[in-house]
């Protein structure tokens, strides 16, 4: 028997699953016919994602194709920042949508602290952009994971490593 066990908490977007999701949202726009003539794009660049169409509604309706295709593909969409919609050259106007990657260290120290508060008998600590979470006790690090799973962070959690 461990003396300790231990997980870690992470944020990750898994990139081959969102470069699916655009290639179908992608085929969905070439065969809509409500965008029949219309200059819709979405392009993934790196971390970021790129909206472009001919006005704000149909960009809003791209929007919406990618986040079901997201979704279906298991990617969790709160782990998207949305910018706002401006306009782009040729009379279209383009929306970005940063992919947020890894724990921010102000939503760690929020888990730190609502993992403190607690009162379970746990020991976490900042690591990068992930979280560990050691304990003795198996139940209390299921306890732990309940209670980020119920915590209001604007993140999709991932726990991993779990020893």
């Amino acid at each position: 028997m461990a003396s300790e066990y231990s997980f870690d908490v992470v944020s990750k977007v898994d990139m081959q699953e969102v470069n699916n999701a655009v290639q179908q949202a992608l085929k969905e726009i070439e065969t809509r016919f409500d965008f029949k003539g219309s200059k819709s794009n979405i392009e993934l660049e790196g971390e970021k994602l790129v909206l472009a169409s001919d006005s704000d509604f149909k960009v809003k309706s791209v929007l919406d194709i990618l986040q079901s295709k997201l979704i279906k593909r298991g990617v969790p969409i709160l782990n998207l920042d949305y910018g706002k919609i401006e306009p782009a050259s040729g009379g279209t106007v383009r929306q970005e949508i940063k992919l947020k990657q890894g724990i921010d260290q102000e939503n760690a120290k929020k888990m730190n602290i609502l993992i403190r508060d607690s009162k379970l008998k746990v020991k976490s600590q900042i690591q990068g952009d992930q979280l560990r979470i050691t304990g003795k006790s198996k139940d209390d690090l299921q306890g732990v994971m309940a209670l980020l799973r119920g915590a209001d962070l604007q993140l999709e959690l991932q726990f991993i490593n779990y020893r």
